[in-house]
């Protein structure tokens, strides 16, 4: 009966070993997510100061382990570099392009021209009057030769122009265009051609889904085009959601972007998994508990009914950028992280998102394995 119980005992001792082994070397062959698409684009990650300081090393290891490109979330925004008319700020910057290269990234600067973070002095005279063209061309020429020019031959690509067209495919309304005219855009190419030639330049959009929209960035590009302005690439910006937008809509703007002629970047990708408080319009959300409650629904984990959902998301997403490898530079998560996403604080602060392929403990979630499942189910 001893030697018995003691066989049955080895057997299961046996079974557990084999188990193990077989879990240790299936995890020990998972390939990481710049592994797992190597050969068709960069995969990439959007930081912000700590991590930029070196303060978040955890975010420092998955970087090393999955990314092998970096933009920065505000560091290169005008606000944050070149605050006053006579000073630039390029401790973080500089910071941001050291750690680029010491991981051997594709590193992007994001962004030289956008209406937003960007401070009053610019558009305003000795006088403190409204600028006139001459004035903000000046400007603008001496802000991307110096910041562009300090980073020569170091940033790879930059964000050239950030969200400049409105989702009817009109011009946005914004003192750029105001003051200098239809033709802003082509002068901020022109100066980082200028300071750098060998860099990548592109332009940068959200909604780019919409047909509207499509189809004003489309006949922006052409024009630059037909004046001999040289484009590098399109960055269709990736904040969307578990409806929005159909898969149809996002392969229609990825094929109508790579028929000029250049390739296509996913930006600032993330998922937003909370509701709408545009669905709660006129209601006061800082003195209404109950709605708070209702926009911020999973305070302390999310629920494993939505975790699968929003892996399904994502695998449809990768499985589509993976049929358009072809056209795809470049994938960009906005974030490293759940953690630092900042869905967590827009459009209502304090909620508890998780729109990342990492959670708050650097964890990867089941988004990160159906990610990386696309690849693995193509060459089976």
């Amino acid at each position: 009966m001893k030697r018995r119980k003691q066989a049955i005992t080895n057997r299961c001792l046996l079974a557990v070993f084999w188990a193990i082994l077989v879990v240790g070397i299936a995890f020990a062959s998972a390939p990481t997510l710049k592994q797992a698409f190597v050969h068709d684009f960069y995969i990439g990650a959007a930081l912000n100061q700590r991590q930029i300081f070196g303060a978040d090393s955890s975010s420092t290891a998955l970087l090393r382990e999955h990314f092998s490109s970096i933009t920065p979330e505000n560091t290169l925004k005008w606000q944050a570099v070149h605050p006053k008319p006579d000073e630039y700020d390029f401790a973080a910057a500089d910071s941001f392009v050291v750690l680029g290269e010491r991981l051997k990234m594709f590193i992007v600067g994001h962004t030289l021209l956008w209406h937003h973070q960007t401070p009053g002095w610019v558009f305003k005279d000795a006088s403190g009057n409204p600028a006139n063209r001459e004035i903000l061309l000046q400007r603008l020429q001496q802000h991307i030769l110096t910041v562009v020019g300090r980073y020569k031959g170091r940033i790879h690509g930059w964000d050239v122009v950030n969200e400049a067209i409105e989702d009817d495919g009109e011009m946005r309304k914004t003192k750029w265009l105001e003051i200098i005219g239809d033709d802003f855009i082509q002068k901020a190419f022109e100066y980082a051609r200028q300071a750098d030639p060998d860099a990548q330049l592109y332009y940068n959009d959200f909604n780019m889904w919409k047909p509207g929209k499509r189809q004003g960035v489309v006949r922006m590009i052409r024009e630059l085009q037909s004046k001999g302005i040289r484009v590098d690439g399109i960055g269709l910006q990736g904040h969307w959601g578990f409806d929005y937008p159909l898969l149809e809509e996002a392969e229609a703007s990825i094929l109508a972007f790579a028929e000029l002629g250049v390739p296509v970047m996913i930006t600032e990708m993330d998922v937003n998994v909370l509701p709408n408080p545009g669905s709660y319009r006129g209601a006061d959300i800082s003195q209404n508990f109950e709605l708070q409650k209702k926009l911020n629904p999973y305070p302390d984990m999310l629920p494993d009914s939505v975790q699968d959902k929003l892996a399904r998301r994502y695998a449809d997403f990768f499985a589509l950028f993976h049929k358009h490898r072809d056209k795809i530079s470049r994938v960009t998560l906005w974030g490293v992280y759940d953690g630092q996403s900042w869905l967590n604080n827009w459009p209502v602060r304090g909620r508890a998102n998780y729109p990342l392929l990492f959670d708050r403990h650097y964890q990867p979630k089941p988004a990160f394995h159906a990610v990386i499942n696309v690849v693995r189910d193509k060459e089976m």
